[in-house]
């Protein structure tokens, strides 16, 4: 169940993944004959949850490029610098923190490696919760695309 929480159910109900937890975790607790009930009910939700493979699509086509390109090295202006060496090698320069920009959103930063650029993995479905992850990630596109 806890799999299929997360592989058929997904972000379109991503309570799925802690109910199936907590099921799991009340029946290791209780134990039988009354621990089934937890199991019987996390069944039910998922049975009755939105359905979306989107966030199991995704993770493939990541590990696809991940799998097919070389070592790509994260971009220096995401990379932290806790030491004055780093800061010196460039790491961290440039960076712009999120917060500090509207909707905590930066139009024109790029956080994948040089050769992964442009690049989008999780394409989120109309069903449950992903409705407003859709809504959320075309605003953000809209604004870095205008």
């Amino acid at each position: 169940m806890i799999r299929f929480a997360s592989e058929d159910v997904g972000m379109a109900d991503p309570q799925a993944l802690q109910v199936t937890v907590s099921a799991m975790e009340a029946f290791h607790f209780i134990g039988l004959p009354e621990g089934h009930l937890a199991l019987a009910q996390a069944a039910v939700y998922l049975a009755t949850a939105p359905k979306s493979n989107s966030l199991y699509t995704a993770y493939d086509g990541v590990r696809k490029d991940v799998r097919e390109s070389e070592n790509m090295p994260v971009p220096l202006h995401i990379r932290n610098a806790p030491t004055s060496l780093m800061e010196d090698l460039g790491y961290g320069k440039g960076y712009k923190y999120p917060h500090d920009y509207p909707d905590h959103f930066v139009e024109e930063e790029e956080y994948l490696p040089e050769n992964l650029k442009g690049r989008t993995y999780y394409h989120p479905s109309e069903q449950g919760f992903e409705k407003e992850i859709k809504k959320r990630l075309e605003n953000w596109r809209r604004k870095k695309n205008p």
